[in-house]
Formats: structure tokens, sequence, C-alpha cells
């Protein structure tokens, strides 16, 4: 009879969970014993880096990734990166591991009392298995929510349950397969597509997860069919839509009274695999202007249920799209032209406007460059020069928790091995994932990592004014050379000074991680 170890082994092999993120501690070396050979084990040298570089790995494969912690202490680092997993919807499964079954109730050493409340109420399911026999079912039906619920699971594993038996039953799990389709009924489908034939001046909202379901060329087709214009959800993780398309008016802004504003003059709103909304700064005022009506499409049952205004229909986006691009005949005159940016401002002194940064970096890679960006101060100068045309360019930490970007860059470089990918990262986030250096170094990831030095929390100093605090500490952060810390975890660095040396240097195509460190003028986020 095989052992609990040997069958969840198998079940995640045949579920394709074979790339393994982890920091491993005394409780989880008996999961690790013996793993078979199409097994990868990515080391992370902080449990808040490795959620990080899971979190981006998932994203850009579009497939599950297996976490592996260590007990509460790991647990617990790894909560704050947990956030962002949360709100981008990624589908993580956490492993953690717990003391022997007789230690938990004494509180031993290392026991997590109460495990999976610890991390509850981040993951959609959480889960200390009440016998070993039970821990392939834990472990698939893991797999399974995350899947499910796109959002990251939880399962703590006393790890003296891994060399029990399995049990006579327990193989039924490696045959198993959970699937999901959520498509319009007849009469949600015809009073959808009649609200928005008869949509006088139509506007198109769309989320994250068009772009993480793959459908960033079928919402372009469906926005040129509508002819109005499009809007990028706030608190914007993933992009949905071209950013130079002439229908694409940017993100809308993450406060109430701004989001009604935008809105103004159109009598219907769709939304599109987004929550409405994700609001940030408290600009309060009314939900949509007088005579508004909209109508959000999500598969994510949570975010219908505790939207505050409109309707909500919990399907499948791609499929109501599909339906949609079948249905409505094209309004108006075709798009036309992208737009083309414009001329980068330029900064006094030595340091380089950001745009200057972006610029080079739109003119000098490829097309087809993934970013991962975590530079929160310098968003408008990004936006107004970057030409993202493809699916799957733009993530960028969707709860707003710093230490997303250099590991999250990692882990898309390795999902994406034939795509460009570079880290566009400020210098006060990068002290929050550092240790991610370390790990692409090892795996030789063909990354580039752009580090925009300007010695302070710049979007802190942003809010500090808009909050009336212009006088807080703690928000410079000078002396610091992000060259020395690459080196020394094995990632080649260099200085760049000049606009030109910039360009230059990101013409070249190295097969192993660079960092770049450039410094930058002080922007603002707006």
């Amino acid at each position: 009879m095989p052992t609990v170890r040997r069958l969840c082994h198998d079940f995640l092999e045949r579920q394709g969970l074979t790339t393994v993120f982890g920091n491993p501690g005394s409780n989880e070396l008996p999961f690790l014993a013996d793993l078979p050979d199409g097994f990868r084990y990515v080391l992370g040298l902080h449990e808040g880096a490795v959620v990080g570089m899971a979190d981006g790995y998932a994203q850009a494969s579009g497939r599950p990734v297996l976490v592996n912690l260590h007990a509460a202490s790991g647990s617990g680092n790894a909560m704050g990166a947990l956030t962002n997993a949360v709100a981008s919807r990624t589908p993580l499964v956490v492993l953690a591991g717990q003391q022997v079954r007789p230690a938990i109730g004494p509180e031993a050493n290392l026991a997590s009392v109460d495990a999976q409340t610890l991390m509850k109420p981040l993951v959609g399911w959480a889960a200390e298995p009440a016998c070993a026999q039970d821990v392939p079912r834990a472990l698939a039906q893991a797999v399974f929510e995350a899947r499910l619920q796109q959002r990251p699971t939880y399962l703590s594993v006393p790890y003296d349950d891994w060399s029990a038996e399995a049990g006579d039953n327990a193989p039924a799990v490696l045959d198993r397969r959970v699937e999901r389709a959520s498509v319009p009924g007849g009469e949600q489908a015809r009073a959808l597509v009649e609200r928005v034939a008869a949509a006088r001046r139509p506007a198109l909202v769309l989320g994250g997860d068009i772009d993480s379901a793959g459908l960033f060329d079928d919402a372009v087709r469906l926005a040129e069919r509508l002819g109005g214009p499009v809007w990028a959800a706030p608190s914007l993780f993933r992009l949905p839509f071209p950013n130079r398309h002439p229908q694409f008016r940017g993100v809308l802004p993450a406060g109430i009274a701004p989001v009604s504003e935008a809105f103004e003059g159109h009598d219907f709103v769709l939304v599109l695999g987004a929550p409405v909304f994700r609001y940030h700064e408290y600009l309060p005022g009314r939900y949509l202007p007088e005579g508004t009506r909209l109508v959000q499409v999500t598969e994510d049952a949570s975010a219908a249920a505790r939207a505050p205004m409109g309707e909500a229909l919990v399907a499948d986006p791609g499929a109501v799209i599909g339906l949609l691009l079948k249905s409505l005949d094209a309004r108006g005159e075709p798009a036309g032209p992208y737009r083309p940016a414009p001329e980068p401002l330029t900064a006094d002194g030595p340091s380089l406007h950001p745009e200057q940064v972006f610029a080079a970096l739109r003119d000098e890679l490829p097309e087809d460059t993934a970013y991962v960006v975590e530079s929160t101060s310098t968003n408008s100068a990004w936006w107004r020069q970057m030409d993202l045309r493809r699916q799957g360019s733009y993530y960028f930490p969707a709860a707003g928790g710093l230490g997303f970007g250099l590991p999250g860059a990692v882990g898309v470089a390795m999902a994406q091995p034939g795509r460009p990918v570079v880290g566009v990262i400020g210098d006060g986030s990068a002290n929050y994932g550092i240790t991610a250096l370390w790990t692409a170094a090892q795996h030789r990831v063909p990354l580039t990592i752009v580090l925009l030095r300007n010695g302070t929390y710049g979007a802190l100093r942003w809010f500090g004014g808009l909050l009336g605090v212009p006088d807080a500490p703690g928000l410079d952060i000078p002396g610091l050379d992000f060259t020395r810390v690459a080196e020394g975890y094995g990632v080649r660095a260099q200085h760049v000074g000049g606009a030109e040396e910039l360009r230059a240097v990101l013409a070249e195509r190295p097969d192993h991680p660079r960092l770049i460190q450039v410094d930058t003028a002080l922007t603002t986020p707006s």
C-alpha cells in the first residue's frame, strides 16, 4: 500500500503541480523526501519572496502553483505577500508543515496551534486533515478549491502523516477532475444583449481578470464593436486593453466621486472581469451619475455580492464577450490609429526623469516584453510613455503591498522563458523582496531589473501631501547601492547615468539576470 507522501506526489504530478516554490523547515522535510525526478524545487530565501515568485509564476503560466512554507512562522512571514495573490485571484496552493500529531495539543515548539485559522480570512479555503488517511483527499480539495475560486488555499499537514499508509480508498483522488463552466442561461443572455444593444452611449470597464483569462484580444474586438470609451478598472494589477488604443481612456481613478464623473453622460456601463470597484482614496460622492445603469460580469461571486451598486451576473466574461460579439452589430466609425507617445519629460540635474527611462524601455525592448512594475511614484510617467499591445504585458501588486515586484518578475520570467521580462522596481520596494535576486542567479533566469533610485518613498511623500502630513518621518532611504547588493547575490549589475547609456545597455540581450540601477528624479503617481 502506498504511503501518503507517495500518493500525494503522484496526485500533484498528474495535476501538473511539479514546480514547488518554498523555504523549508524541519516540519516540511518529510514531504520533500523522495520527490520524483520531474519535480523542481525553487528555493527562496524569505517566505515573502517565495510567495511573490509563485504568484508571478502562476499568473504568467495560468496554472495553480504549489507553495511550501514552514509552520506558523513561515506562514506568517508570507502573509503580506499573500494579500497580493488574493487580490489578483491567483490560484496558489500553500502547503505548510505541522508538528507531529501528539505534539500539537501540548504546543510543542514549531506546533502551529489552530493552523487553518491562522491564514483566514485571506485564503479561500484552509484546513488541517483530521487524520493521515485524509491528507490525499484534503490536498486534492486544496488544488480544486484554488482552481474553482481562483484564490490561494492553505493546507497544514502534520509531518508524521507523510509516512503513514494512505488507506484503501485514498488512490481514488488520482483520477479526479473538477471543472467549471459558467455560461449565461437563455433568458440572461437575451436580457444582457438587449441592454447593451439599447444603450445610446455605452462605456466599457475591463478588469485584470480579462488579461489573466487570455481575453485581451477579444476585449479589443468587443470594444471596437461597441465603439465607446474603454477604461481599466481602478487599482489595476493586469492590463486588459492596449493603453495607446484610440478608445482607451486610461485607468479609472480609485475614488467614488471621480469614477462617477468619468461615467457622466453614459447611460450604460458594462464592467467585465473586475470588482465594482476597488476604491483607494476616500473621495465621497454618488456611485453613479443620474440615469447611468451598470452591469457587472464576473466569475468572482464574492465580488458580485459585495458591490454597492448596479446589477451583477456571475458568469465567465469570455462567454459573455463571445455572446456579444456574435449578437451585436458594429457601431459608428472604426477605431482610428493608435496614439503616439509624447516626447518624454526631462529632469534638471544629473538624474533622469522616469519618463526618459520608460521611453528607453519602450523603444529598445521587444514589443512582447512583459513588465512587472512596482514603482508607484512613477505611475503617471509610466502610462504617458509605454505602448503595451500584447496580452500579459503588465503585472502590478494587486493589493498594493510592496514586495511583489522583484520576486514576481522572477516568477514571470521562470514561467515564460521565451519571452523578455523586465522588472521596473523602485528603491523603496526593492528591499522587501531583494532575496529573490539569489533565486534568479541560481536558476540563471534571463531577467532584467531596472532599479529606479530616488532615495525616498515617493508615493508616501505624495500621500503625505494629500493627507496633510508633510512632515512624516521615515520617508527617506539614502545611501543604498543596489549594484553591490545584487552582485552579492550573484546577479551582474551596473549603475547607468545618461539616457543614451541606458538605451545602449537595454539593447543588449543577455541570457542571465542583470540589474540596471538608474538615478531618477522624484515624481508623483498622478
